[in-house]
């Protein structure tokens, strides 16, 4: 199998910048990145120090239910995004992150979320995609629990 780490959708990221708004409506916040650990959910590298970004709370999922988490991101203010690749992304430069297994209503797998070695990422995930029950797999910071993006098979 084949895993793909794939950005937030052009046109939300698109609807996001045209708003202004974020998932509780409020308006986005902007700033000026100082070129460290602003990792930027469209394009999934570090948004490049003197250049601006939004702050925002955004809610990865489709549907709402206990399961599908709001949280801050961030987001180059012009970056062009990237397609999903099988590489591990740019962002991920901590040492570990949380790696959680979700059905395909959108609802945690219990027993499929940990704290996972940033090299063995795609390892894990894509032995969770293997299992019939996953169907898809989010990162998220270890330290903050900030949604980063979402592993899919190819």
């Amino acid at each position: 199998m084949t895993i793909q780490f794939h950005p937030l959708p052009t046109e939300q990221v698109a609807a996001i910048r045209s708003s202004r708004t974020d998932a509780y409506g409020n308006t986005v916040e902007v700033a000026i990145s100082d070129g460290d650990g602003i990792p930027c959910r469209s394009c999934l590298k570090i948004t490049p120090k003197g250049m601006p970004f939004l702050i925002l709370a955004h809610r990865p999922f489709e549907s709402q239910n206990a399961y599908t988490e709001t949280g801050p991101i961030f987001l180059c203010e012009d970056c062009t995004g990237t397609a999903p690749s099988s590489t591990l992304p740019d962002i991920l430069t901590a040492p570990t992150y949380i790696v959680r297994g979700y059905s395909v209503d959108e609802r945690i797998v219990y027993g499929t979320g940990q704290v996972t070695p940033t090299a063995d990422i795609a390892g894990y995930a894509e032995s969770l995609l293997a299992r019939a029950d996953i169907a898809f797999v989010d990162l998220r910071s270890a330290s903050n629990n900030c949604f980063l993006c979402r592993v899919k098979p190819d």
